[in-house]
């Protein structure tokens, strides 16, 4: 995109964005495992700020029970990947993002591939098993990671780099052995999907541009019904 056209299309991102941080974000690739109710917000939000690659990974179709909350979710898509409807949407916001996606899950015999060659990661998964796995990948291929958990009206984030415990301090060792979150239990509202997908974007694009506070050995919770938010520091 030439620097005319950039200007223009990005005119609302500047002045909290300079150009040669927006050029940057143009040639960062992030990939987003998980495109549910945080990540189909996250994929729509990168795609907007301007985001060059995104890559979208997720076996699962849309079901009824998607429609509370899911911003990539429609009555018509019921049955429909996910990841094939992430893509259309990026593709329809901005035609200038590369988009790769993947109709498939993670596990331990495509993560590596999957993710070795992005910039950030953008955990938005369901299984705790699963981030477990994604970490030993993203500490392999020595990327950083942006967590996201939602349960309810609450949620957490967390950005976690190859060398820090990650998962562990959240979840302890024995956070490998639990399949699902305590959203199993709780369902999930859509605004506290849509905040928590928020503040993950918010911290990919600080570790793409390494500024601001990263929540690095640290976890933001927040609960939407009291307005508490607090960030605990992890040890």
């Amino acid at each position: 995109m030439g620097i005319s056209n950039l200007k223009a299309r990005y005119d609302r991102n500047f002045n909290t964005l300079s150009l040669e941080e927006q050029k940057k974000l143009g040639t960062s690739n992030v990939i987003v495992i998980g495109l549910g109710g945080l990540g189909g917000s996250v994929c729509e939000m990168l795609a907007r700020v301007g985001i060059g690659h995104l890559t979208l990974i997720d076996g699962d179709v849309f079901e009824a029970s998607n429609l509370n909350r899911q911003l990539l979710s429609e009555e018509r898509l019921i049955g429909f990947p996910k990841a094939q409807a992430a893509k259309n949407r990026v593709n329809a916001i901005n035609s200038e993002v590369i988009v790769t996606h993947f109709i498939e899950y993670v596990d331990e015999s495509n993560l590596y591939e999957r993710i070795k060659d992005a910039d950030v990661v953008m955990d938005c998964l369901d299984s705790i098993d699963t981030r477990f796995k994604l970490q030993k990948a993203a500490q392999k291929a020595s990327i950083p990671i942006v967590s996201g958990a939602i349960a309810g009206v609450a949620g957490q984030v967390t950005t976690i780099f190859p060398d820090d415990k990650g998962y562990e301090l959240i979840y302890g060792k024995k956070g490998r052995k639990q399949s699902k979150g305590v959203e199993t239990r709780t369902g999930n509202i859509a605004y506290c999907a849509f905040f928590v997908a928020a503040l993950q974007s918010s911290e990919c694009l600080k570790v793409l541009l390494d500024r601001g506070d990263i929540l690095r050995n640290k976890l933001l919770i927040a609960e939407l019904w009291t307005n508490t938010f607090d960030i605990m520091d992890l040890v």
